[in-house]
């Protein structure tokens, strides 16, 4: 599951805090410290890298001498970062992406699955999924921009995200049945929503990787770009998002992933109940004004 040939790296280690006033920032290194918004609690990061550009956040994994592979430390990681963000009215999107040239996150860490027993097993899969499940259901647009192997929990990662952007050289894959084991942070539910049902049932039941030409095709992921221009291009794409209202952007996600759990009235009366809360808003008044007065709109989020 995990590609073998990558080689590691020691960086010294650089503080972020939450919220940021001075940005952006481009310290690369793979340690960086959170302090919570609310609580000022600090929680020390090894293997997340978190930099900003204007009111976006890219949030790294950095774990290269094992191609960024997910263990619990890393999974653990993961969902601090994203819950110490949720609230913060600085971040209006979030890029997630793997540091280095060969891997967006190319499995889970075999080694420490090889240990797992059926009690532990469950444990692991649950602790994924949640963190998995509270980036799906994160109230503001989260980009997988994708380079090299996106493997086994690396695929279900991107999955989780709400768009994904490849690189040329991505190559995605659920190799878990080939070690005798199954998808647990959410691979087998997420897949055949994207890509269909008979799409979904080959690629997990045959665990090949496909490159990022047949993933744009089978629609696993939105535009393949260059290596070179992967960020670049996540970061115009997601703009394109962010530019809109962002109470309209965080209630249509709402709208959006509620649906997929739920039967269609349900969905629908959510989505009037939405559509009815944006009509009493500022930034609705505001977005019919700038159109009919032709102009940009100046949204503020109330």
């Amino acid at each position: 599951m995990v590609p073998p040939g990558a080689t590691g790296r020691k960086d010294k280690p650089c503080h972020f805090v939450f919220p940021f006033r001075a940005r952006p920032l481009s310290c690369r290194v793979a340690t960086a410290t959170v302090h919570q918004a609310k609580d000022a609690e600090v929680t020390d990061l090894t293997y997340i890298r978190v930099e900003w550009d204007g009111d976006l956040v890219v949030v790294s994994v950095d774990r290269q001498d094992k191609l960024n592979a997910l263990n619990a430390e890393v999974v653990s990681e993961l969902g601090e970062v994203f819950s110490s963000i949720r609230d913060d009215d600085q971040v209006r999107g979030v890029i997630l992406t793997g540091a280095g040239d060969k891997a967006f996150v190319a499995g889970a860490d075999i080694g420490e699955l090889a240990r797992m027993d059926s009690i532990s097993g469950v444990r692991v899969s649950r602790q994924g999924q949640e963190v998995f499940r509270s980036i799906e259901r994160f109230p503001k647009p989260v980009l997988a921009a994708v380079g090299g192997y996106a493997l086994g929990g690396g695929c279900e990662l991107a999955l989780a995200c709400h768009l994904r952007v490849a690189s040329d050289d991505a190559r995605f894959g659920l190799p878990e049945v080939g070690l005798g084991i199954i998808p647990g942070y959410g691979g087998t539910v997420r897949l055949s929503r994207l890509i269909g049902l008979g799409r979904a049932v080959e690629l997990t039941l045959t665990g090949e990787m496909v490159d990022a030409e047949r993933a744009l095709a089978m629609g696993l992921v939105s535009r393949v770009v260059e290596r070179s221009a992967l960020l670049d291009a996540s970061k115009s794409l997601l703009r394109k998002v962010t530019k809109n209202g962002p109470l309209a952007v965080r209630l249509a996600l709402e709208s959006i992933y509620h649906a997929v759990d739920t039967a269609t009235a349900e969905a629908l009366d959510l989505e009037s109940s939405l559509f009815g809360l944006l009509a009493s808003t500022e930034d609705m008044k505001e977005g019919m004004a700038a159109f009919t007065e032709k102009r940009s709109p100046d949204f503020k989020g109330r």
